[in-house]
């Protein structure tokens, strides 16, 4: 199978921080800002704000300017258009109008190209479109279609190639898709790398991942990147080899040759953060040892 090539744009601005980051830059006076200056605006420390800025800088949406010990950044020119198809031209927070799904789907058949048809593209982008916009309208509904339908295309792409590669993918599950689910894929992810595929969903998602989750990863160096809730489909319950539920009576579909596991994990909702680094670690106790389970020993 060919290699899947990233389209830049389609998923990295599905995170509010980098979707915020873009948005500031494109409304400072002349069009470039200093991480300093972001971090300070955002309430967020310099390391996390750089953190994004690399992965906004590795898919080509911004461009670096040093200028004596300061690195100014500005939006790429050659991506503006993307950046405007996915973001809109309305301030952060504002709701916009219906987005380019075409466009989206474009960039899509050109990235599974000589794997998945253009209407198999299609059909999926519609469709991610539709599950997320029954939830809340925002200014990030395009980029998350796109992440949403990239994630789940990925998913359709890799069961052919799966017997080759060997690699596991484990599905984190909990009602809101805001909290539990994403400590443990956060953890996961963080230490497993490239090694394991990790997919979240929920039955009921939240709008945004909640801020105490993305402080008490945070703390232990662990990014949130791109992640947002979204809706449990029966597809990513079959691309699965292992469903792991959080405890929050979430019922998924039951598919032959997948392992299932319930976590009873307490919720972090409304829980101060001392509570929530305790639910924390103990997730992270969890994921050790399921990822001890799911890897040879000689790869940990």
């Amino acid at each position: 199978m060919d290699q899947v090539m990233e389209s830049p744009a389609l998923t990295v601005l599905a995170d509010p921080t980098r979707a915020r980051i873009v948005q500031l830059i494109r409304d400072a006076e002349d069009g470039r800002a200093l991480v300093g200056r972001l971090a300070d605006e955002l309430g967020l420390r310099q390391p996390t704000v750089s953190h994004h800025m690399g992965a906004l800088h590795a898919e080509g949406i911004v461009v670096r300017e040093p200028e004596g010990r300061r690195v100014w950044y500005s939006i790429n020119p050659d991506h503006e258009d993307r950046v405007t198809a996915l973001l809109g031209g309305l301030p952060t927070g504002a709701s916009g109008s219906e987005p380019d799904l075409e466009r989206v789907v474009d960039d899509l058949a050109a990235r599974y190209r000589g794997m998945l048809g253009r209407e198999t593209v299609q059909q999926y982008v519609h469709d991610s479109y539709r599950l997320l916009a029954a939830r809340e309208r925002t200014p990030l509904l395009a980029s998350r279609t796109a992440a949403f339908a990239t994630a789940r295309l990925d998913d359709l792409a890799r069961e052919g190639a799966k017997a080759e590669t060997g690699m596991p993918t484990v599905l984190f599950v909990c009602v809101q898709n805001a909290g539990r689910s994403q400590l443990a894929a956060g953890i996961l992810r963080h230490l497993a790398g490239d090694r394991v595929t990790v997919r979240t969903a929920g039955s009921s998602p939240a709008d945004d991942v909640r801020s105490s989750i993305v402080s008490a990863l945070d703390e232990i160096g662990v990014p949130l990147g791109g992640e947002f809730p979204k809706p449990l489909t029966d597809d990513a319950v079959q691309a699965a080899d292992y469903v792991i539920t959080m405890g929050c009576g979430d019922a998924c579909p039951v598919y032959p040759g997948r392992r299932y596991l319930d976590w009873d994990l307490e919720d972090p909702v409304g829980k101060p953060l001392a509570t929530v680094r305790r639910i924390r670690d103990d997730i992270d106790r969890r994921v050790r040892a399921l990822l001890a389970e799911i890897l040879p020993a000689p790869l940990l």
